[in-house]
């Protein structure tokens, strides 16, 4: 039976299928996403147009589908026109079927037209990628049968499955339906595990959509992105050059709001609404407690949660009625909620200017503070302290 050019035992075949993957991520996170769709990061053409050709063999993608397709998701996202949602068409439509709603998506024109402008369209993309995106895929097959012989050919079934299952099964599926969230964005998007490395770092997913425009995906210091890495290493060797990053949070004590306050806390508004409902849990589980004790209502904890962190029109009806009822026996929780909508709405007002918001911001802090509740008030003097980092 042939063997390949290279005769490999069964753990170096599962090596080379674990690289031979591995690049191919590296080349949908670092080019078509970060590069390609968010423009975070620009690279050199002989690193661009490899990641192309590479894609060209392994998936058979064009930039220009890819990018529009992702760009509508940022676009629509969680609704009827969202690609891929599970929270609209379900967890197991988007595991099992994402590359098939992906290539529908991909052929859309009025997609394509209005999301893929900026992509790559020369000779080579014209003529051989985008007519010939099923010749990439065989010419792979003859290379991994070639070099592996028929144990190749499962090498290469693997390698044709990669990205359908992990980018557009786990990362579009499980990255807006299961774990944990950095940053209360309007969204769903989770972050699946806090080591972004099988998947490139696209596994800190809840991350990307707070600062989608990030060339790096990791957030706590306790979080990997490795294609942070690969960006960085690429960096150093004048192949890429990073043109946008999530600017950090820093807190100067502060007695008044400022412009730069106002700047810091839209800048980083997924992040304050995150840390306001962080904050304010523990008041709102005591205050849930003490109308179970007086038999005043009985309170939901996990529905109470879910009002922390969403907007009233994001609840069904029957959950804004509770909810009224709640408040309305409830001045704290009534005070919490309230304050948290006031506060989302600074950053969602178009009509004031910015001495406005920042005097409506002042205003916020001060009924905060005035308002008797301990850890609002933290938060409120927190929040004052806010700074941008500049560059």
């Amino acid at each position: 039976m042939y063997s390949g050019v290279f005769n490999l035992p069964w753990w170096g075949c599962i090596a080379v299928t674990l690289v031979l993957t591995h690049i191919t991520i590296a080349a949908v996170t670092i080019y078509l996403h970060r590069h390609s769709a968010h423009h975070a990061l620009d690279l050199h053409p002989i690193v661009s147009h490899f990641f192309r050709f590479w894609l060209w063999l392994t998936t058979g993608m064009e930039t220009k589908e890819w990018t529009a397709v992702h760009r509508k998701h940022h676009a629509r996202c969680e609704t009827e026109d969202d690609p891929h949602s599970p929270q609209i068409m379900g967890i197991g439509k988007i595991m099992w079927q994402g590359a098939d709603l992906y290539k529908v998506e991909a052929k859309n024109p009025e997609t394509l037209e209005k999301f893929g402008q900026g992509t790559p369209d020369d000779w080579i993309e014209r003529n051989v990628y985008m007519p010939h995106s099923v010749a990439g895929i065989a010419l792979m097959m003859i290379i991994d049968f070639a070099l592996f012989g028929f144990i190749g050919i499962t090498i290469w079934a693997v390698q044709m499955m990669w990205i359908p299952f992990f980018a557009a099964g786990i990362i579009n599926g499980v990255g807006h339906y299961w774990g944990y969230r950095n940053f209360q964005a309007e969204d769903a998007s989770r972050n699946i595990v806090p080591w972004g490395i099988i998947i490139g770092g696209e596994e800190l997913h809840n991350n990307h959509h707070a600062y989608a425009t990030s060339a790096r995906l990791s957030s706590k210091w306790w979080e990997f992105d490795i294609g942070w890495m690969y960006i960085r290493v690429m960096e150093m060797l004048s192949l890429a050059q990073v043109k946008k990053i999530a600017p950090r949070i820093r807190l100067a004590p502060k007695a008044h709001c400022d412009l730069d306050t106002l700047q810091a806390v839209i800048t980083h508004r997924y992040d304050v609404l995150a840390k306001y409902a962080r904050s304010l849990r523990q008041t709102c589980t005591e205050e849930m407690q003490r109308l179970k004790a007086a038999h005043a209502l009985r309170v939901d904890r996990r529905m109470v949660k879910r009002w922390l962190h969403s907007d009233e029109q994001k609840l069904s009806a029957p959950e804004r009625e509770r909810l009224r009822e709640v408040l309305s026996n409830s001045k704290v929780l009534d005070t919490v909620y309230s304050m948290r909508r006031e506060l989302t709405a600074l950053w969602q007002r178009s009509t004031a200017n910015k001495e406005q918001l920042v005097r409506q911001l002042e205003d916020w802090c001060h009924r905060a503070e005035a308002s008797g509740i301990v850890a609002l008030q933290e938060f409120s003097r927190r929040l004052r302290c806010y700074q941008l980092v500049r560059a």
